[in-house]
């Protein structure tokens, strides 16, 4: 079992190189699977026979990697790669042929070593570099690490089909799930198909996907080294169902993420359907979600913990912080939400956090303070509420931490918690109480990162954060310019 229970509770094991090379002599490895991502967070990867991996290849990185075919990295120019795998994410992949079996091991990005700057260093638009440096600037603030636990949400259906050929057949989408609300009910299907948002927590036959889920749970705790601490079914109809993961450190929680869904979507394709992690695949339902809890530490004690606080225990360096997080929320946006789609789920009436304010265990808010269990230390912590599983973990959760830590620096005052239900509250009350919106679209978004990115500049290179406003402009164009099929239902008889 690759993690341990520890004075601190369940920890992922390391490994050495050598225990990796062990491992493949033990265990028959024939292929390696090196995997990375790209800038939009898309888990990419090349395959390798496990004997044209050597011990230096460990240390100088393996090239086999051309930067100019992948997403955001670089110009055809300057395309030669290297990969730097990691030993302590070395994972040998339960679903694989026993006669072919494989191992997987993420990278990090580096230069060539003929590279006439760069010289084999760190690709600075890596994005599992961009997580690594924010550890290090933590650490230059005084901080030992920051504690992350994202809730990753998403619908696992029976079929998908779409068609967006342009122009002459139009455009459409099917979904096909046993326990959705437009499917029949009766033997054929569920006993009782899920109605709209009445969802969350449904036992078996109704909630089909506990198997499922057992499944890609017995995967990450086996083979991937991720705790799990519970799952369930969500809000919606149609198979929507969340995994939580225990906590871990940026870098350990980001790379979790990355392996969540890659295990989510093979177990489901096994299974015969298909897993999505896009954040509002049905219309008139609850969307997906990524809630983002954080906290950050310093000699050895809960930098966020103040006993003494009656509202929340929450300390002054946790206001601060919050006070960073709401001051480049709109900013955040393009980064923690970065997909057209993003914004059909950030709209009223859908539990969707759409308003900067905080509070303890209000969810109309988007910065929440959990306050489930008193007089503990440990479990302090601040629930960002905005982004959704679209998002680049390597790079949302630098982005949360370098603007707590502008807060920090900048004494910035998070104001009076909202304890009301701001999803009810007029607008001249909203008004009174200083709470300002998300972002409407990802353009507008893109448009707030552009006027307010100097938070991120110690982490985020001003190449990668173009690329990131370019891949967003696009994006919101190649939507906004397209036909609609309600469109028609609208207009077609004006």
């Amino acid at each position: 079992m690759p993690y341990e229970r520890t004075a601190e509770g369940l920890k992922r094991k390391s490994m050495s190189v050598q225990d990796v090379m062990n491992k493949i002599q033990s265990e028959d490895i024939r292929f390696i699977d090196l995997q990375f991502t790209d800038v939009p967070g898309k888990l990419q990867h090349v395959t390798v026979p496990a004997h044209t991996l050597d011990e230096d290849a460990w240390t100088n990185g393996i090239p086999k990697l051309d930067g100019s075919s992948i997403r955001g990295f670089t110009g055809i120019n300057e395309s030669d790669m290297l990969l730097k795998p990691d030993s302590n994410t070395f994972v040998v992949i339960p679903w694989s042929d026993p006669s072919k079996k494989y191992a997987r091991v993420l990278c990090s990005i580096n230069w060539g070593m003929g590279h006439p700057v760069h010289k084999g260093g760190p690709l600075a638009k890596d994005p599992r570099g961009v997580a690594q440096k924010a550890e290090s600037f933590l650490q230059d603030n005084g901080y030992d690490r920051s504690i992350w636990g994202p809730e990753l949400e998403f619908f696992v259906f029976d079929a998908v089909t779409w068609d967006t050929q342009i122009p002459a057949s139009g455009q459409s989408y099917s979904i096909e799930s046993k326990e959705a609300i437009w499917a029949p009910g009766g033997p054929m299907g569920t006993n009782v198909p899920i109605r709209h948002k009445e969802g969350y927590f449904p036992t078996t036959p109704q909630d089909t996907l506990m198997d499922f889920r057992n499944d890609a749970c017995t995967a990450m705790e086996d083979s991937f080294g991720i705790v799990i601490d519970a799952h369930h079914h969500e809000v919606a109809t149609a198979g929507q169902c969340e995994i939580n993961m225990m906590y871990d450190t940026l870098v350990n929680s980001a790379d979790s993420a990355q392996s969540f869904k890659y295990v989510v979507k093979n177990v489901a394709h096994q299974k015969g359907m298909v897993a999505t992690f896009m954040p509002k695949p049905l219309v008139g339902d609850n969307g997906t979600g990524m809630h983002c809890h954080q906290s950050i530490w310093k000699g050895g004690e809960n930098a966020f913990y103040d006993e003494s606080d009656e509202h929340s225990q929450l300390s002054q360096t946790a206001r601060y912080y919050i006070g960073g997080i709401m001051a480049h929320t709109r900013a955040l946006a393009c980064i923690v939400a970065p997909t057209t789609n993003s914004y059909k789920r950030l709209v009223p009436g859908f539990e969707a956090p759409i308003y900067i304010a905080w509070s303890r265990s209000n969810r109309s808010a988007n910065v929440r303070v959990p306050i489930n269990i008193k007089g503990n230390p440990n479990a302090k912590r601040i629930e960002f509420r905005c982004p959704d599983t679209t998002a680049n973990p390597y790079l949302a959760f630098p982005a949360m931490l370098c603007a707590g830590l502008d807060g920090i620096k900048n004494k910035i005052d998070c104001g009076n918690p909202v304890d009301e239900n701001i999803y009810t509250l007029s607008e001249d009350r909203k008004r009174e109480l200083g709470i300002k919106a998300l972002p409407r679209d990802l353009a507008e978004a893109a448009d707030a990162l552009e006027s307010d990115h100097e938070f991120l500049k110690p982490v985020f290179d001003g190449d990668l954060l173009e690329t990131i406003l370019e891949f967003a402009r696009d994006a919101h164009f190649d939507v906004t310019s397209r036909t609609h099929p309600h469109e028609f239902q609208l207009y077609f008889d004006v």
